[in-house]
């Protein structure tokens, strides 16, 4: 399983980095453009898509390296058994509260594909992007569920 979710973090990872890169050189294509009268049309729904996926798609990894905002003073001063004991609890609540989030966000894709829901200037279609967001959420669920795993194999 560890294998298994570090595989997937990392290439969750690359297709991130792939589409920042993208989301970069469309802001520099805009610009360049922008200078002979040739804006890059759509540009500003193009980048909330690819933010909103590449945040997605960095939730696993950035809970995998612990590089998300984690408040330690207060649990810092606790025994051992009393800070096991709230990540323990944390972990439930996250499962619980992620699985929801991810469940919804299939929902609301699946709702907007059947309307044919499209963005306003490029009538782009909103549910692949919400699926990728609820896959992505989908996955750090995967991650806490196998953190619990450990925790209680100690």
């Amino acid at each position: 399983m560890d294998k298994f979710l570090k595989k997937l973090n990392s290439l969750q990872v690359l297709a991130g980095g792939c589409l920042l890169v993208l989301m970069m050189s469309l802001t520099c294509a805009n610009i360049l453009l922008r200078q002979f009268g040739f804006p890059v049309r759509g540009t500003f729904e193009i980048m909330g898509f690819l933010g909103a996926v590449i945040f997605a798609l960095s939730l696993g990894y950035s809970h995998e390296k612990k590089e998300h905002l984690y408040v330690s003073i207060f649990f810092d001063r606790f025994p051992d058994i009393i800070k096991k004991t709230a990540q323990i609890i944390n972990s439930f609540v996250c499962i619980g509260f992620f699985s929801l989030l991810s469940w919804q966000l299939f929902k609301k894709a699946v709702v907007l594909k059947n309307v044919h829901e499209v963005s306003e200037t490029l009538r782009i279609s909103y549910y692949p992007f919400i699926l990728v967001f609820s896959f992505g959420v989908a996955v750090l669920v995967l991650l806490f569920i196998y953190e619990l795993f450990i925790k209680f194999r100690r």
